[in-house]
């Protein structure tokens, strides 16, 4: 682990743990290479304040301490860009996620998106900068309005930001929006499911937009596949890989409930054939099983206020 200014060295226990947890983490996720780039997201539970210690108590508050940030560490260390959902107004537990990954890694993120609906939360990507760079764009998705009435905008406003990886051959440029789609009712979640699809397809139509290499990622608070919030997903050509399907998404996903949450998606031509340039998907895909690395003796809801009830996703594609 990286150092970090006023942090005294981790104990020999929690070492032991982030070892096992990166060792894990690197028979699952490829190598970075020179040509391929590794896309990731993670739904981190109220990812907001850290208490400052490597062993949170009964008494202390959040549960989630550096040993547990440590261990976000071990995961995100090995993927280029990822996008980071439920990030709280409180930027702390991030700030100090950041300072473990080490000084190349950066982070952009969004506001705050006010309202109950909010939920205090911001959007936010964490990146490699030896890997990729911004290239410059950088945004949130605002409906327009509507006849003679603005329109509803959405719970936690959608945020995009373009990145770009220089090549010997050039640079390979691409824009990642990502979502933490309202929870409620199905009703309210397929309208912004629809809007968000369909705002992105208008994008990617665009002449003479910054719109190459498009992808979507996010917690989109899909139930399961064929039901209409996944069919409003993928009605206008959004195509996430099979290679993630039969991924649990959360901690508490069982053989008989099994959610649909979390993707990573972008769009194909109607003839299928997927629309990315000098990007291909290497047909390699999947998540993160952190549970047996991390917290020994505590239960699942224990772990998800530490590190989270969701698993991460991840996504290789070649590059050139």
């Amino acid at each position: 682990m990286s150092p970090t200014t006023g942090v005294p060295a981790a104990p020999a226990t929690v070492e032991a743990q982030v070892a096992a947890l990166r060792l894990a983490v690197s028979a699952t996720i490829p190598p970075r290479l020179p040509d391929n780039l590794l896309i990731g997201t993670w739904n981190l539970r109220a990812f907001g304040d850290v208490s400052p210690t490597w062993k949170a108590t009964a008494k202390s508050s959040p549960k989630r301490d550096w040993a547990a940030v440590a261990a976000i560490a071990a995961v995100v260390e090995h993927l280029d860009v990822v996008a980071l959902q439920e990030v709280r107004r409180s930027t702390s537990a991030l700030r100090f996620l950041r300072s473990l990954l080490g000084p190349h890694w950066r982070v952009l993120a969004s506001d705050v998106t006010e309202g109950n609906a909010g939920n205090g939360e911001r959007l936010a990507f964490l990146y490699d900068s030896t890997r990729v760079e911004p290239s410059g764009l950088v945004g949130e998705i605002v409906l327009p309005p509507a006849v003679n009435h603005p329109a509803a905008q959405f719970a936690r406003t959608p945020y995009a930001v373009g990145f770009e990886r220089v090549l010997p051959d050039g640079p390979v440029s691409f824009v990642l929006t990502t979502v933490h789609v309202l929870w409620g009712s199905p009703q309210a979640r397929l309208v912004e499911i629809e809007q968000f699809a369909q705002w992105m397809r208008r994008w990617a139509e665009r002449n003479d937009d910054w719109n190459t290499n498009l992808l979507v990622l996010g917690d989109f608070n899909l139930d399961r596949l064929g039901n209409p919030l996944y069919d409003a997903f993928v009605s206008t050509g959004l195509w996430p890989p099979a290679e993630l399907n039969d991924l649990p998404r959360t901690i508490f996903d069982d053989d008989r409930d099994r959610h649909f949450y979390d993707q990573v998606a972008w769009f194909s031509d109607p003839g299928g054939a997927s629309m990315l340039e000098a990007m291909t998907y290497t047909n390699r895909a999947g998540g993160v099983d952190f549970l047996p690395h991390v917290f020994p003796g505590l239960t699942r809801t224990e772990v998800s206020w530490r590190i989270s009830d969701h698993y991460p996703l991840w996504v290789e594609f070649r590059l050139g």
